[in-house]
């Protein structure tokens, strides 16, 4: 295999890794979300605390999360861009979440989310992932309300 098609190989790996978590978000399969999640990863999340480390936290972080919707989660990944070379890989894009949170408000929001893999036992982990949303220094309030350009 040449090191193009192995690049495009790794690539599309890491893209079915990453629509499988989406689907699994919209399922609030916790298991599903989890499963790609490297048992030391370093997670940085928009909400506290500053960070998380390992699987576990990011099952827990799952369940609170999925358990604060009613109904469906509906979430994609825009404008995703993906690097891979050797045992290491990079993706980012824009996240959205649309769905009715469980005391009866709506969640449409947009935030960057950025994610580093390595190759382990020939599978893709994530080994650290990185959310975040801008915030208005004026008012030093998080600027929930952006949307991606085009």
């Amino acid at each position: 295999m040449t090191a193009t098609s192995t690049q495009i190989t790794d690539e599309a790996a890491i893209r079915a890794l990453i629509d499988a978590r989406v689907n699994a978000v919209r399922a609030k399969d916790v298991e599903a979300a989890v499963a790609t999640v490297a048992e030391g990863a370093l997670l940085f999340d928009v909400v506290d605390p500053l960070e998380n480390i390992g699987r576990e936290a990011a099952r827990q972080r799952a369940e609170n999360w999925f358990g604060s919707f009613d109904g469906p989660i509906g979430h994609e990944i825009a404008n995703l861009n993906i690097a891979a070379s050797g045992d290491v890989g990079f993706c980012h894009g824009l996240a959205h979440v649309h769905a009715n949170k469980a005391d009866g408000t709506e969640l449409d929001m947009w935030w960057r989310t950025t994610l580093c893999l390595r190759k382990q036992d020939g599978n893709w982990m994530i080994t650290h992932e990185h959310n975040s949303v801008p915030f208005n220094m004026e008012t030093g309030k998080a600027s929930l309300e952006l949307k991606p350009n085009g």
